[in-house]
């Protein structure tokens, strides 16, 4: 009997960065299929809106059919038990990130005594990579073309040519 298995990896992804690019694709390696989750962000003030950054993501993605990019609102939970995900994938960089996502894993097992949480690091190169730091750093008219794919790189720099502010 096969069965496929779908992971989640949720987050606000603004913008998605190389990193996170590099997370989903390790994914891809361990699971039949991954949704990229696109919070809402409703606690957050994000730099772009929900539908730039489902366009985004979408759009680094285009040539993997197994991943499919959605957007919830709410709990992360509800939207895993609807998708019928088996896993959540989260990605690590560093020991600051690992206390947060600890705390943040047993909650969700609690929550979904079904889903497990799954951890991924991203290659070397974009360990020290944020949405927050390719964000100010843009703004601030800094190179960011190492971080972010080439059509993430041009709405960052539409978005700092208008004036937007960190």
């Amino acid at each position: 009997m096969s069965r496929s298995v779908l992971a989640v990896y949720p987050g606000t992804f603004d913008p998605i960065t190389l990193g996170h690019e590099d997370v989903v694709r390790r994914a891809c390696q361990l699971f039949d299929h991954v949704v990229i989750a696109v919070a809402t962000a409703y606690h957050k003030k994000t730099l772009f809106s929900l539908e730039d950054r489902i366009a985004m993501a979408r759009e680094a993605f285009q040539d993997s059919p197994q991943v499919t990019v959605d957007s919830f609102s709410g709990l992360v939970r509800d939207f895993v038990v609807a998708k019928g995900g088996k896993a959540m994938v989260r990605g690590l960089r560093a020991v600051t990130d690992f206390d947060y996502e600890f705390q943040l894993a047993g909650m969700n097992r609690n929550l979904m005594p079904d889903v497990e949480t799954v951890f991924l690091t991203p290659d070397g190169k974009y360990l020290f990579v944020s949405s927050t730091f390719v964000r100010e750093i843009a703004l601030l008219g800094g190179e960011v073309d190492k971080f972010v794919s080439p059509h993430v790189l041009a709405r960052l720099m539409e978005k700092a040519s208008s004036g937007v502010k960190p």
